[in-house]
């Protein structure tokens, strides 16, 4: 099942303050390296779905979000522990890069 995407800013505070534990991948339709991590997030989301939430944000859809954090450059997989980002992955990474990140949050 693929990672859905969060549809706007209120979603996304909204997720913040009911997760202790998510994942966001911040990402853009025009962006070459976000498509090639498209699979392994949805691949994340899949394999985490009854622990973890791994969701997508359109940074065009939501400019707010990404001056909010500071986000240059995507793809950025941001991991946020009790709302608060605990790391950012920054451009195209390796599946186990991801799942190494995450595993560290599930304690």
């Amino acid at each position: 099942m693929p990672a859905a995407y969060i549809q706007d800013e209120a979603e996304f505070d909204a997720l913040l303050s009911a997760e202790s534990l998510l994942v966001v991948d911040c990402t853009a339709a025009w962006c070459g390296p976000c498509k090639l991590i498209a699979p392994l997030i949805d691949q994340l989301a899949d394999q985490y779905n009854d622990r973890v939430k791994v969701l997508k944000l359109d940074l065009d859809a939501n400019k707010e979000v990404a001056k909010r954090y500071g986000i240059r450059s995507i793809p950025a997989v941001m991991f946020f522990v009790k709302g608060e980002v605990a790391e950012t992955l920054i451009g195209a990474k390796k599946y186990e890069d991801y799942d190494a990140a995450l595993n560290q949050y599930l304690g």
